[in-house]
């Protein structure tokens, strides 16, 4: 079906639901809450479920307006038949994704167990299951978050009964641990999960694509625990760059030179380092170059509490429990000195790719899709559909402002926000990596300038900061994972200034990145603004962009006149880069689907057969 027909249809579908809601409006509660009854009695007789769209999304939609107060738009009605239709909805920033998503929940709920809310973190499941759950608890479904709250121990979940649920509000990673745990249960009184019916995801491609290839790894026997690890950080904080070992120019591969080999079997006092003698010493020593020189503190992962956590490159996010493989992760701690933890072997694995396909059905939602349409409907049979905005946008989107270098860049950009902050406008600063974060923070304070920080190390402030960054002078500088979940609201006469101004200190990897931060404004009708500050020395064009374009930074990266026009050579090097990332990016997650789909053929045939034998033995017994 094309897409204007696709559109007939939902919108049809969304004219009858709201004639049913003025219908419903007229009952009493008991007799809507027995709607759940009647529906469920329809299941049970052989209606397939899309067929009792309509009559669900009105019975829910007129209990969210009893319950909570809230009344759906028409266009987050039309979000949420589209969702039922297997599409990712692009739904822009602050137009109510949280209210749609309880007309497909409330509607595969009434299959029973099975039905998943896929959020961006924690605190978002946690809030979300108590605030929506109401809804679905007063018609008689039964909710659950699938995550400990903050500060609460994890192990205190009854997995028995989140799984029990009708509805299940939790994180892919937790979802993903969880599954991998059910099947390594010894017996069937240990497992939980009841099946993969349906998952809606938040910020869906985030999970989808960003995430995509990231495997979830549950460890168990230990390894021999390896001495050389101290010892050959200790040895690559001697070397010398150029002579003892080279990078490539986008600084994405190192290796050791032939001096470096010599200098290194001297330090040693081995003969032959290649040789098969000496294989566990030098796979340490390029660990420990790696980690010493590829992987950076403040952007790859963070240092705090004595322990060595992961950064999602994307967001800016702490991959809590996550650890990188093959000895990496030891490597990086010998590197910052903290306590070296045991290396273990891994007993099972998954990526977000196979689990979610594992779903019986899909849906998803997030500002930013379209762009990569095409990969949704390929891997996962999803297409997109956009929805309109509730009131018309009328943020203006201004082009990016292109330097030589990153200094002046940055100089540039604090002028701009120096008189917002002059002008009572609030501001919202993105930036590229934790590090930068913490840079850009300093050049406020030297300025003088009171602002919030956001980024892997404030997370849990995360709510509470991006709440206040739409009052009058308020300037909040961010990581890419500013915003998430909740909505920036603005201030008394932040309107007359021209609303939140979203500045970005420079492009990301991906351009979806770059709309989702510019949804960050105009929110709802609201005025708003979005600008990018961007140099030839930013991170995306050093790694990516030609070598005639390094060679010119580099000559030119003193100059007078730093700013370059919008209209030079120069003007499409960051597009050129950003797509020269997707296509790498795209290929290597075709790949991990390859080889992911004959991991998971032997993955279920193994999970079978240890039930079967535990199921076995229990009944021998």
């Amino acid at each position: 079906m094309n897409f204007s027909l696709r559109r007939h249809k939902y919108i049809r579908q969304t004219r009858q639901i709201q004639a049913l809601i003025k219908q419903y409006q007229a009952l009493g509660d008991e007799q809507l809450k027995a709607k759940t009854v009647e529906l469920r009695e329809q299941l049970a007789q052989g209606k397939p479920l899309d067929k009792l769209l309509v009559e669900a999304y009105a019975t829910v939609c007129e209990a969210a307006r009893r319950v909570l107060g809230m009344v759906p738009y028409d266009v987050q009605i039309l979000g949420a038949v589209a969702m039922e239709d297997r599409n990712i909805i692009e739904m822009k920033t602050g137009e109510g994704k949280t209210l749609t998503a309880i007309m497909p929940m409330y509607l595969h709920g009434l299959t029973g167990p099975g039905n998943f809310l896929i959020t961006a973190n924690e605190y978002l499941a946690n809030r979300d299951a108590k605030e929506m759950g109401v809804v679905y608890q007063w018609l008689g479904l039964t909710v659950m978050p699938g995550v400990a709250e903050e500060g609460s121990d994890e192990d205190e979940l009854d997995r028995h009964q989140v799984y029990s649920a009708d509805i299940v509000y939790t994180t892919n990673s937790a979802l993903g641990f969880d599954y991998l745990t059910d099947n390594l249960a010894s017996t069937a009184e240990d497992r939980y999960m009841q099946g993969f019916n349906f998952a809606l995801l938040d910020e869906a491609d985030a999970v989808l694509l960003d995430s995509a290839s990231t495997p979830l790894i549950i460890s168990g026997a230990p390894r021999p625990q390896s001495n050389f690890y101290v010892s050959s950080d200790r040895l690559i904080k001697m070397l010398v760059e150029d002579e003892d070992f080279e990078r490539s120019e986008d600084e994405k591969q190192i290796w050791f030179t032939p001096a470096g080999i010599e200098r290194m079997q001297a330090y040693f006092g081995v003969d032959d380092l290649l040789s098969k003698d000496w294989t566990d010493l030098y796979r340490h020593l390029v660990l420990a170059l790696r980690a010493n020189y590829l992987l950076k503190p403040d952007r790859d992962y963070i240092v705090a509490h004595g322990e060595v956590s992961l950064i999602d490159i994307t967001n800016g996010r702490e991959l809590t429990g996550m650890k990188l493989e093959a000895g990496m992760h030891q490597a990086l701690e010998a590197k910052e000195g903290v306590g070296i933890t045991q290396e273990m072997r891994a007993m099972a694995q998954v990526t977000f790719q196979n689990l979610f396909r594992m779903f019986h059905q899909l849906a998803g939602m997030t500002g930013t899709a379209a762009t990569d349409a095409s990969e949704f409907m390929e891997i996962y049979h999803l297409a997109v559909f956009k929805v309109p905005t509730h009131k018309p946008n009328i943020r203006k989107d201004r082009p990016d402002r292109l330097f030589i270098s990153n200094e002046a860049k940055l100089l540039a950009s604090l002028k701009v926000i120096r008189q917002a902050y002059e002008d009572k406008r609030p501001v919202l600063i993105e930036t590229g990596s934790l590090a930068l974060s913490n840079l850009y923070s300093r050049l406020l304070l030297r300025e003088g300038i009171p602002h919030s920080l956001l980024n892997a190390r404030s997370a849990a402030k995360e709510a509470n900061i991006v709440a206040e960054a739409g009052r009058p002078g308020a300037v909040t500088v961010a990581t890419s994972m500013a915003g998430r979940g909740t909505d920036i609201h603005l201030g008394d006469g932040v309107k007359a200034q021209g609303g939140l101004l979203v500045l970005g200190t420079e492009r990301m990897d991906n351009p979806r990145v770059d709309n989702q931060l510019r949804g960050r404004a105009g929110r709802q009708g609201d005025p708003g603004e979005s600008l990018f500050y961007a140099s030839l020395e930013d991170r995306i064009v050093l790694q990516n962009a030609p070598r005639h374009v390094r060679k010119w930074t580099d000559k030119h990266a003193t100059a007078p006149k730093q700013r370059l026009s919008n209209h030079g050579r120069f003007r499409h090097v960051i597009d050129n880069a950003q797509r020269v990332i997707a296509t790498g990016e795209r290929s290597q997650r075709f790949s991990t689907l390859q080889y992911g789909e004959v991991f998971r053929v032997q993955r279920d045939k193994i999970y079978a057969s240890i039930f079967k034998s535990s199921a076995t033995m229990i009944t021998n017994s």
